[in-house]
């Protein structure tokens, strides 16, 4: 038999919204090559491989260019296969063993959202590094950098929905990616984002999870609170309900599988 796959747009409650994921279903280990080649057949910013491990799964993520430590949406994903396949009860906790230690995830029956425990990475203001700003081609309020992504500020949310940088150039700064944020008017969220990782071989990425590891603890110190509605303005566009909880953030959302099938390898 081949392997399960499955694609899920995550960070949303509807088709072809969202972030799509491909989650492969092991039986057993699989050399990190067969992983890589199969992420860039799929071709979707992150493909998820779980195996079965102790009493929970070991999780592992690829870009069609290179595995990655932390992605949030392919493990909302993970999660919604675990449960919409029976293979989880809903009240039972998702337990990943990832490159990012034990991260977990729990299904809310009351909203159909699951909610994702993820570490903090704290930012720090910094310089830019040659070359970044003007790839942005914006005016930053903020720089700063969490761990090996950049954050930068706007004054207007206008200004993240038109940010079309140079990824020509923004591919040659050292880091995983660049995230552009703003505060919000709107009543549907608190603050608005984008996400560009060109190094990683996805110059935008549709709604990153990872990256409110960092947006959180930054609009906490901000706006005073602990709680957002936050909104990833790509051009599929997703929502997240994000929680600051000490050294962990709180990360829920909703996802559709759209796609089952099997890899005949």
């Amino acid at each position: 038999m081949g392997v399960s796959i499955y694609q899920v747009d995550a960070f949303t409650g509807q088709p072809y919204k969202g972030n799509p994921a491909a989650v492969c279903l092991l039986d057993g280990a699989r050399d990190e090559a067969w992983m890589q080649a199969v992420a860039n057949e799929m071709n979707l910013s992150e493909t998820a491989f779980l195996t079965p491990e102790q009493d929970g799964y070991r999780l592992r993520w690829f870009t069609p260019k290179t595995e990655v430590k932390l992605c949030g949406h392919a493990t909302l994903a993970s999660a919604h296969v675990l449960y919409t396949e029976k293979l989880l009860p809903l009240n039972k906790e998702a337990r990943f063993f990832t490159l990012s230690g034990l991260l977990t995830a729990g299904y809310h029956q009351d909203t159909g959202l699951i909610e994702l425990n993820f570490p903090v990475t704290p930012v720090v203001s910094c310089e830019p590094p040659a070359g970044l700003i003007e790839a942005l081609k914006i005016e930053p309020l903020f720089i700063g950098r969490g761990d090996d992504d950049y954050l930068i500020e706007v004054a207007t949310e206008e200004e993240v929905r038109a940010a079309s940088p140079d990824f020509d150039r923004l591919v040659q700064v050292a880091c995983r990616g660049v995230i552009v944020t703003a505060s919000s008017t709107a009543k549907e969220y608190d603050f608005i984002s984008r996400f560009f990782a060109p190094a990683e071989g996805i110059n935008e990425d549709p709604v990153t999870g990872s990256a409110h590891c960092r947006l959180t603890p930054y609009w906490q110190a901000k706006l005073k609170k602990n709680e957002f509605i936050a909104y990833q303005a790509s051009k599929r566009g997703g929502f997240l309900q994000v929680a600051a909880a000490g050294d962990r953030v709180r990360i829920g959302g909703k996802a559709v599988t759209v796609l089952k099938g099997e890899l005949l390898d």
